[in-house]
C-alpha cells in the first residue's frame, strides 16, 4: 500500500538583512528587483498593470522543457512590509513575505503554505521537486538578501 503525503504542506524560512524594511519591501514589490532574486527558471508577468496593491493578480510561469506550468496569484493581504500572494493552478496556496524591521536591519520571514489536490502530482512532487523546491527558496533568500543590502547602500 502506497501511503500519500498530506495535501498540505508548509515550507518556513528566515534571513537577517542588512537594509531597511523599506529597501527589502522595494524587492517585493518592483518588478524589475523581483526578477533579479527570482529563479531564473521563474518569470511573473501582471495581468493587467504590475502591483502589490490588494486585488493585484499576476501569472507566474515555471520554464521547464516540454512544460510550462503557471499560477495565477492574487494579493489578498497587503500592509507596509508585508505582501500575501494567494495561487491557483496545479497547486493552490498562498506565498507570505513579511519584513520585521530590527536592530541590525530587517528579519525577512517568508511562508509558503499549499496543496497539490491531484494525489498522483502530490507523491511526485513529494518524489521528486520538494527537496529542490526547499533548497531553492533558500537560495531565493540569499539572492533577495543581496539585492536589497545593494539597492540600501545605493540610496544611503
Amino acid at each position: 500500500m502506497i501511503v500519500l503525503p498530506s495535501p498540505r504542506q508548509r515550507y518556513e524560512q528566515s534571513i537577517q538583512i542588512r537594509a531597511s524594511a523599506t529597501a527589502v519591501e522595494q524587492c517585493l514589490s518592483d518588478r524589475a528587483l523581483m526578477h533579479r532574486w527570482l529563479n531564473p527558471a521563474l518569470r511573473c508577468d501582471p495581468i493587467g498593470a504590475w502591483s502589490t496593491d490588494l486585488g493585484s493578480r499576476c501569472r507566474f510561469l515555471l520554464r521547464v522543457p516540454l512544460w510550462e506550468p503557471s499560477l495565477i496569484a492574487t494579493v489578498v493581504e497587503r500592509a507596509p512590509g508585508t505582501i500575501v500572494w494567494e495561487f491557483e493552478g496545479f497547486f493552490r496556496g498562498c506565498d507570505r513575505w513579511e519584513c520585521q524591521p530590527n536592530t541590525a536591519g530587517t528579519r525577512l520571514l517568508n511562508r509558503f503554505e499549499f496543496e497539490i489536490p491531484n494525489a498522483l502530482v502530490r507523491w511526485g512532487f513529494k518524489t521528486f521537486a520538494a527537496s529542490w523546491t526547499r533548497a531553492d527558496m533558500e537560495a531565493q533568500l540569499r539572492r533577495l538578501k543581496r539585492v536589497a543590502e545593494e539597492i540600501y547602500l545605493l540610496q544611503k
